[in-house]
């Protein structure tokens, strides 16, 4: 079943504003109707429906497993939560590299079928035809350059990128490619401070960074890792706001101690 979209407060002009009047741009994943809707009235610029759900909510250990059916049905859980944000839906692996009508079939789908705002899109210049199909149809692109975690086994890994200069001025000229190919926004991932400043006052589109130091126009990190949902991935760029598996681990185990005792119910909670 479609979900219809709508205009919201935030869209891919107001988006460019606040970079040209120099506000931070703040973005987080959420993958379902509840946490989006917190987010969403915490007040959170953006929300992407990030291919991390194949981590966070699949247990995968890459992106590279989720398909285009359940990017859509996370997608469409979000849109339902979210009345302000600008929603954005990554698309996954395989739906979109190396041919261009299936990433036109792909993103309409996305749009179609889940009410999204806009794709976004891991790559830069050997991506450029499925970019440019895709904008045919007007559907707003979001690139994504620097550590691209689809590319995770031809990397080796998931180390900082572009410390080389080769592999930073190939960043700079797909940064510009994406923009003059009509991209609304690039985020940039795991590179050097000063490499991701100079991208982002190079381009009049936003940039996004997540690992990539303050310079960027906006920040955005996974809902589960900044929450502590998540113990076991810690990087240097993660701030952890609060200690959530804490908070729940006790408190389902103080549910487990009231029903072994026959405390719950109380009289108070019963019919």
């Amino acid at each position: 079943m479609s979900t219809e979209s709508k205009v919201r407060a935030v869209t891919t002009s107001r988006l460019k504003q606040m970079k040209e009047q120099g506000e931070k741009i703040s973005m987080i994943t959420s993958y379902d109707y509840s946490m989006a809707a917190i987010a969403d009235g915490a007040g959170i610029d953006i929300i992407l429906v990030g291919d991390s759900a194949a981590n966070v909510m699949a247990g995968h250990k890459t992106t590279l497993p989720i398909t285009l059916d359940q990017m859509i049905y996370h997608a469409s859980s979000v849109v339902r939560g979210t009345e302000r944000a600008f929603v954005v839906c990554d698309m996954p692996f395989g739906t979109y590299q190396g041919d261009a009508k299936t990433a036109l079939h792909s993103a309409v789908r996305i749009m179609k079928e889940s009410g999204a705002d806009g794709v976004k899109l891991e790559g830069g210049a050997e991506i450029l035809d499925s970019v440019k199909a895709i904008l045919t149809a007007g559907i707003p692109i979001m690139g994504h350059l620097g550590l691209t975690p689809q590319s995770v086994h031809q990397f080796g890994g998931y180390g900082l990128r572009a410390k080389e200069e080769a592999e930073a001025e190939k960043l700079i000229a797909d940064a510009k490619l994406l923009e003059q190919a009509g991209c609304f926004a690039v985020v940039l991932e795991k590179i050097p401070a000063a490499l991701a400043k100079r991208v982002s006052e190079a381009l009049t589109i936003p940039t996004i960074g997540i690992g990539a130091g303050g310079g960027t126009d906006g920040q955005v990190l996974v809902i589960h890792d900044m929450l502590g949902i998540n113990k076991g991935f810690s990087p240097k760029f993660l701030r952890r706001y609060a200690d959530l598996h804490t908070v729940m681990t006790d408190a389902i185990g103080q549910y487990i101690d009231d029903v072994k005792s026959g405390d719950f119910p109380n009289e108070n909670e019963q019919y």
